[in-house]
Parts: structure tokens; C-alpha cells; sequence
């Protein structure tokens, strides 16, 4: 739905429900006032609604990549961004020169991004039941492979010393990499093991 007509006693009311209805706040809406309200004869008779038309201005793969737009300008960073949604997310991909920044050490800083740009784009749109997943020249991609090379490197050398080996700190998302990566591994196991931050995966023999 991206157009509601809708009533009410007053104009705000109106406005607040056909906000409500689509999911949207209201500096992300067209907001067209067809009727303002008017009280009849005595107050009682003839009465007559306010009556809107609301519209959503940008939909969510349009209101994210001006977001992200308006990111690179404000860091004077030189780049592009493509952005997609699917079934199950809603991805946006960003390149160009001196992107690197956005990632930070170990992709903490994307990471991080992603998270406030989850939060914004659900405050923007409540209906959003997708995770939007935020990319940087491919690199959570190539991340992942390093992950599950890594991953599967670790478990033979548990499986050959017999000892039990903690990797580095990981994000949730990379943490989770590792789990699946040795999941169907035979004799090896992992778990998580510290606090945020600072939680790591540790691969132990089954």
C-alpha cells in the first residue's frame, strides 16, 4: 500500500491513523488535506470529517540509498551504492574510492553500521519485517571465505592435537560463519564462550 484515504474528526487525526496504517512516519509522507473539518447546524447536525490522502514518499529501497547517499557526501567519500530487496532482506552494496573506512578493523565498523541502519529503517517503516544487510566492495563475502577456511584449518588442528582452540573476538555474524562452517564437521564442536565484545567461538573436539 503506498496511497490511503482516510477520515477523522480533525486533520491530525486523520493523518495519524493513515500514518499508522502504512507503516510510516510522517516526514516520510505526502500528506493532502481533500477536507477540513466543520460542525453542522447547532453543532449537531451536518457535521463533516476532515478527509486526507496520505502517500509514502520513498519506499524502503529508495529512502535507503538517499540515506546512504547522504552518508558519503557528509564523509566526503567518493562512491556508489547499489540497493536491492528480496524476499528475505533488503541488501544495499556500497563502492568507490576510500570506502574502506566504512568497514573499519575486522569489519567492526560495518558492522556496526548495519546494526544503526537496521534501527533507523525500522523507525521509518514499521511494517519492515526484513533485515537490511549492508555490504562494502564485497567484502562479507570474501570475509566469509576467509571465516570457513580458517574455520575448517582450526579443526584439524584440534582434531590432531587433541586440545581445544579459541579463536579471536568475532561479531554475532561472523561467530555464526564458524558455527555453521564446522556444523557438519565429524569430531570437532564449537561453542561461544565470553561477553561483547570480546566473545569468541571455541572449537573443541566432539
Amino acid at each position: 500500500m503506498s496511497a490511503l484515504e482516510v477520515t477523522g474528526r480533525t486533520v491530525d487525526e486523520a493523518v495519524k491513523t493513515a500514518l499508522t496504517t502504512l507503516g510510516i512516519r510522517k516526514d516520510n509522507a505526502v500528506i493532502d488535506v481533500l477536507d477540513e473539518p466543520s460542525q453542522g447546524l447547532l453543532g449537531l447536525i451536518g457535521n463533516k470529517s476532515a478527509r486526507v490522502m496520505v502517500s509514502v514518499k520513498y519506499n524502503p529501497v529508495e529512502y535507503l540509498e538517499i540515506y546512504l547517499g547522504e552518508l558519503l557526501r557528509h564523509m566526503n567519500i567518493d562512491g556508489s551504492i547499489e540497493v536491492e530487496e528480496d524476499e528475505e532482506k533488503v541488501s544495499a552494496m556500497v563502492y568507490g574510492t576510500g570506502v574502506g573506512v566504512l568497514i573499519g578493523r575486522r569489519g567492526k565498523t560495518l558492522s556496526d553500521l548495519q546494526y544503526l541502519i537496521n534501527i533507523i529503517m525500522r523507525r521509518q517503516f514499521a511494517a519492515l519485517n526484513k533485515m537490511v544487510v549492508l555490504d562494502v566492495e564485497n567484502y562479507r563475502v570474501r570475509r566469509e571465505k576467509t571465516l570457513v577456511q580458517l574455520a575448517q584449518n582450526v579443526a584439524r588442528k584440534v582434531k590432531d592435537s587433541g586440545r581445544e582452540q579459541a579463536l579471536e573476538p568475532m561479531t554475532p555474524q561472523e561467530r555464526r560463519i564458524i558455527h555453521l562452517a564446522l556444523q557438519e564437521q565429524p569430531g570437532v564442536t564449537t561453542y561461544s564462550t565470553g561477553d561483547e565484545p570480546y566473545r569468541k567461538v571455541v572449537v573443541s573436539l566432539d
